[in-house]
């Protein structure tokens, strides 16, 4: 071992177990190595016990003179258990707390300590060390209540601002702790070894709190005075003012540390709070506007979020937060629809809506249940508004679109597309929809065909295709569809066969769309009108060809439109008195058509037709087109050029009414090609009219439109008498269909079954009257034992 070597050894009795600390350059020894050195000295092997000494620690340091001399033999050391106990020095245990209580007050009293930490803390280890931890823990747990005790004083006067003891509290508080940190720093011997040692006892850190809260924080006049203070505090902040925000939190957090936060704080500001919000939603509910309300109870939630990050604990925040909600909303659920939801939903106030539903879905299942009943009262409300008032019939489709456009938009943007709220939109158009028997589903097919007729110059294809789904949408709610059908049809008739369609494309694809929605026993009629139009272009094509090679044309160029009777509407025969030559040209087509088509019978429809004819004015050759009838007035002007309105009646035997519409619009119209005499919009049986041989116009082709009849009640009951009688015929044929199958059921039995296979409202007295019916015609019969049974009749 070289001569910089030196070594330090600690031996306790109790075996070979040493504390030691080693510090060599040359070799770090095992603690239970044992080292002979055969040159030792009897009196070196003697125990050295009195080599120790207070200072020293118990350490013996050894030295050899000849370790020192270069090329000295190596020696070695022998290290031995004491052979007896070593002794402390008396009154060691006093002398050593005396020095770290003096200490611990001068930590409690602010004062600089006259020890360095090192030397306390090393007593502390040596008081354990020597089994005197026990009441080294008792002496400090003494020493600290003490000084707990003595600061129970200040709290205790009457007369003291509640701003300044609070601050007063906060201070003692942060004392206690950084006395306490401090305290352990010199005492963590002690903490890591007894206190480990012994679950029963606090921490040294759990000790002092213990105590603070024993004889501070669960004094009763200290705790009320400090509760009521926060309590003040918070309130005066939640009512706009400034408060110290870092004595709140210190405060809370020092009631949190002591565990007293809920029994002591939680259960007095919850109610604090109920009470506050309870007496706060009643008032603004009486004084605020709902937008202006919900803005608050926003601004409410968003603060009290804000307290709990800043100063409350974060246990608090369930029951703090459902405090609000159940005092500023769930309390006030219909009063704030019943006050405000109608003026957000007809803005639409889409922000103030969003705002609504967010509060509203805060309150588990009672909140968005009642937004969206009232959400579907309201739309009930107004759609029946819209479709139930007559005298807003013209614009019932264009609202009811807008409507669910604005519907479509509040439940996408603001109710997140709650499936709860797009069925209630639904089952809500479906009920106000309905509530005026057939007029929506007869407006919605004029509408149609409103967008779908020629000179339609609103909207782009793409636009129109929108527009027709839209409109789809409203179909699906509708009950009686086949209404909609016959009037669809009516209309769709009149487009194709005048060539006023304004394209194709467009009515094809209502016409699949309506297929896809209804299928196709639905649109198979609609189909065969198209069907129709296709056939007669061949056939007309045909039939030109035919003449070219017969030579039999003439100056006349016919055009024939064939409809297959079952697929077209139903039209009033016109008998009228023809021209000699349109009826050769007629007569000759229809043979051509038999000898093709034997078997089939052909139905001239005079309403039906349209001409275009040559003019000769004064001023210039024109052509006109016109309708078939006022082709036929305007041709007895070629015979005469003055008639009165008897002589063309009967030249013509046209129907008078509508003689007089086709004379208005030759003589009273825009292009006036007669003159009436005496002058004036309405025709009279005493009027006369002549030819305007003047008559000056810019354009070489004038199109005269015949003054459309408006529909009258009868025509629009006749429609519905068909649709009616439809109807009769499907119920028949259900019941019919029905007891086929099952041949015998109880009427009871016999409804329901009706009720699933009808696609059209109906009502029980209607079945009930068809069954009577069918039973006079043999089809089915009573049973003879039980009159409540029907048996099918083969």
């Amino acid at each position: 071992m070289s001569g910089a070597s030196k070594t330090s050894v600690l031996v306790e009795e109790g075996g070979n177990q040493c504390k030691k600390r080693l510090h060599s350059s040359a070799s770090n020894d095992q603690c239970n190595k044992k080292v002979k050195l055969d040159d030792m000295s009897a009196n070196e092997k003697k125990s050295n016990f009195s080599m120790l000494n207070p200072s020293s620690n118990g350490t013996v340091k050894t030295t050899s003179s000849s370790m020192n001399k270069p090329g000295a033999a190596t020696k070695k050391l022998v290290i031995k258990n004491f052979k007896s106990k070593p002794n402390l020095p008396e009154n060691y245990q006093e002398t050593t707390w005396s020095k770290l209580r003096e200490a611990v007050i001068a930590i409690q009293t602010s004062k600089a300590i006259a020890y360095s930490l090192e030397e306390l803390y090393q007593a502390v280890e040596n008081m354990c060390s020597h089994k005197m931890a026990s009441q080294l823990y008792v002496n400090l747990t003494n020493l600290v209540e003490a000084h707990v005790k003595s600061n129970i004083e200040q709290f205790l006067s009457e007369s003291m601002d509640r701003q300044v003891f609070l601050k007063r509290m906060d201070d003692c508080w942060r004392a206690h702790c950084r006395q306490m940190i401090m305290i352990r720093s010199i005492f963590l011997y002690l903490d890591r070894t007894y206190v480990l040692q012994n679950p029963s006892i606090h921490s040294i850190w759990d000790m002092g709190l213990d105590l603070f809260r024993h004889h501070i924080a669960m004094n009763t006049l200290i705790q009320t005075r400090t509760v009521d203070g926060l309590l003040l505090l918070i309130e005066r902040e939640r009512c706009g003012d400034a408060v110290d925000i870092s004595l709140l939190k210190s405060l809370l957090r020092m009631l949190s540390d002591l565990q007293i936060y809920q029994d002591a704080f939680e259960h007095k500001f919850l109610q604090a709070t109920e009470r506050l919000y309870a007496a706060e939603g009643q008032r603004l509910m009486r004084e605020l506007a709902v937008p202006q309300y919900l803005a608050h109870v926003e601004k409410r939630l968003r603060e009290e979020n804000e307290r709990l990050l800043h100063y409350l604990d974060p246990c608090t925040k369930w029951q703090l937060i459902h405090t609000i909600e159940r005092q500023l909303l769930s309390e006030h659920l219909t009063g704030i629809l019943s006050k405000g939801l109608e003026s957000l939903m007809d803005g639409p106030r889409l922000h103030d809506l969003t705002t609504l539903y967010n509060l509203f879905s805060r309150v588990k299942e009672l909140g968005l249940n009642e937004l969206c009943n009232h959400f579907n009262a309201y739309i009930k409300k107004k759609g029946r508004t819209i479709v139930i008032e007559p005298e807003r019939d013209k614009t019932m489709v264009g609202e009811l679109l807008e409507f669910k456009e604005q519907l479509d938009n509040v439940v996408n943007t603001c109710f997140q597309r709650n499936d709860r709220f797009l069925y209630s939109m639904r089952e809500a158009f479906e009920y106000f929809i309905n509530q005026r028997q057939n007029k929506p589903a007869e407006l919605i097919a004029k509408f149609v065909d409103l967008k779908l007729r020629a000179g339609n110059k609103e909207a782009t294809e793409e636009e129109l295709e929108r527009l027709l789904d839209k409109i789809m949408v409203l179909f699906r709610f509708i009950h009686g569809k086949d209404v909609f059908e016959a009037f669809y049809k009516k209309d769709l008739a009149k487009r194709l066969l005048v060539g006023k369609s304004a394209s194709v494309d467009a009515e094809k694809s209502m016409l699949s769309k309506l297929k896809q929605e209804c299928g196709g026993g639905f649109t198979c009629k609609l189909e065969g009108m198209f069907k129709d139009m296709e056939l007669s272009k061949d056939i007309n094509i045909t039939y030109k060809q035919h003449l070219a090679a017969t030579g039999e044309g003439g100056g006349l160029d016919l055009s024939v439109y064939i409809l297959t009777m079952g697929f077209w509407p139903t039209y009033p025969p016109a008998e009228v008195r023809l021209p000699a030559e349109l009826t050769r040209h007629q007569e000759h087509f229809a043979k051509f058509y038999l000898a093709k088509h034997s078997g089939r019978k052909l139905q001239w429809q005079a309403t039906l037709g349209h001409c275009v004819l040559r003019a000769h004015f004064a001023q210039g050759n024109k052509e006109l087109q016109v309708s078939l009838f006022q082709a036929l007035v305007l041709l007895l002007f070629n015979d005469g050029d003055n008639l009165s309105f008897e002589e063309i009646k009967t030249a013509t035997n046209i129907e008078e009414g509508e003689l007089r519409r086709t004379l208005q619009s030759l003589a009273c119209g825009k292009a006036r090609v007669l003159l009436k005499a005496p002058r004036g919009r309405d025709v009279r049986d005493d009027d006369h009219f002549a030819f305007h041989a003047d008559f000056t116009n810019k354009l070489f082709r004038i199109k005269i439109n015949q003054i459309q009849m408006k529909e009258t009640s009868e025509e629009q009951k006749a429609t519905e008498e068909r649709v009616f009688q439809d109807r009769q015929y499907q119920i028949d044929a259900a019941i019919v269909r029905v007891m086929k199958m099952r041949k015998a059921l109880s009427h009871n039995l016999l409804i329901s079954e009706l009720y699933n296979q009808l696609k059209f409202p109906v009502k029980p007295a209607d079945l009930k009257k068809r069954i009577e019916s069918l039973i006079d015609r043999d089809y089915m019969e009573r049973d003879k034992d039980n009159p409540n049974q029907y048996n099918y009749v083969a």
